[in-house]
Parts: C-alpha cells; sequence; structure tokens
C-alpha cells in the first residue's frame, strides 16, 4: 500500500496519474508511480494487471 499521506489515488481511479513517483527514469521515457502505474513520457500508462491506456491530452503547458 501506499505509504504517503493522504494516500495516493489507486491504479483504478480516474485521477492515477496524480500518484508519487518513486522511480524515474526520463531517459528511458517512463516513471513508476507508487500505485504500480508506469506512466510514459507520451502520456500512455502501462497498469499493474497488463492493461494499458493510450496517450491522452494533458493539462500541462496550459
Amino acid at each position: 500500500m501506499c505509504p504517503h499521506q493522504p494516500e495516493c489515488p489507486t491504479a483504478t481511479a480516474s485521477d492515477r496519474e496524480a500518484a508519487h513517483v518513486v522511480a524515474a527514469h526520463p531517459d528511458q521515457g517512463w516513471s513508476l508511480l507508487c500505485n504500480g502505474v508506469v506512466l510514459f513520457e507520451d502520456t500512455g500508462l502501462l497498469l499493474p494487471d497488463g492493461s494499458t491506456v493510450a496517450p491522452h491530452p494533458t493539462l500541462a503547458g496550459v
């Protein structure tokens, strides 16, 4: 479970990308979030159950 307070969103939550980064690999284009989600620099996601979420628009830079 997440050691942060308040707890990070789960991998199935709509705000899952708000979880803390526990391992960043910008040279390889991905980060591991504390909820087990792998976030790719193109905004695609790999969820802990092996399913994927296609790249999607973000509010960053708006």
